[in-house]
């Protein structure tokens, strides 16, 4: 019987991303707030940049979900960056307006954690890849709802440092998603769905019973 070593690294690599969430859920980025953002009415310009560059690169769901990009299998990935991130802004303004409901706000964090279950069933070819436009809405709004009540110059410095933060993190990731989908092959592609799908079902219990 032959074992073959090569054929078992693809598996390996996409189990080892199991291990990135459990890292976070140890260290302080798994808060909604990485940089303690506290009192909206008291951020700055600066802060409000670099919250704005920070809060979605150092969220974990918030991460994963803009990584996922890289394997669902877009066509021409390219041309969706623009309409995910105007989608996502939109979202973000909306918040500033229309507060999150009461009987919606406990069960926030988990709607955006089964994002990542979403993107795993469009990688599946279960749903369609349209799905991700209300999805970056969701994220927004979530990102937005984070800055309510601060002065207009943070708050603009925020929206300004979302769209640097995710449009630099999403050109990277479409640029390379051909490649990633092109080595991972059909049952990689799988695999990777799958984890995906588990990610988000464990990171909204977390947010449930937390």
């Amino acid at each position: 019987m032959t074992f073959s070593i090569q054929g078992c690294q693809r598996p390996i690599r996409w189990a080892a991303l199991g291990i990135i969430p459990l890292l976070l859920l140890g260290s302080p980025a798994f808060a909604h707030h990485p940089f303690g953002m506290g009192d909206s009415s008291q951020l700055t310009g600066w802060t409000g940049l670099v919250s704005g560059i920070g809060h979605p690169l150092l969220g974990p769901d918030h991460l994963l979900f803009l990584l996922a990009i890289a394997f669902i299998g877009l066509k021409r990935p390219v041309a969706w960056i623009l309409p995910m991130l105007a989608i996502g802004l939109g979202g973000s303004l909306i918040s500033q307006f229309v507060p999150l409901p009461d009987v919606v706000a406990p069960w926030a964090e988990a709607l955006v954690s089964l994002s990542l279950v979403v993107e795993g069933l469009i990688a599946l070819s279960v749903a369609p890849a349209t799905w991700l436009l209300p999805l970056f809405g969701l994220h927004g709004f979530l990102l937005g709802s984070t800055i309510v009540g601060a002065e207009p110059t943070p708050l603009l410095a925020y929206f300004f440092g979302l769209l640097i933060g995710q449009g630099v993190l999403l050109t990277l990731v479409c640029s390379v998603s051909q490649t990633v989908i092109s080595r991972l092959g059909e049952q990689g592609r799988r695999l990777g769905a799958g984890i995906w799908i588990g990610i988000g079902i464990a990171f909204a219990w977390v947010a449930l019973i937390d």
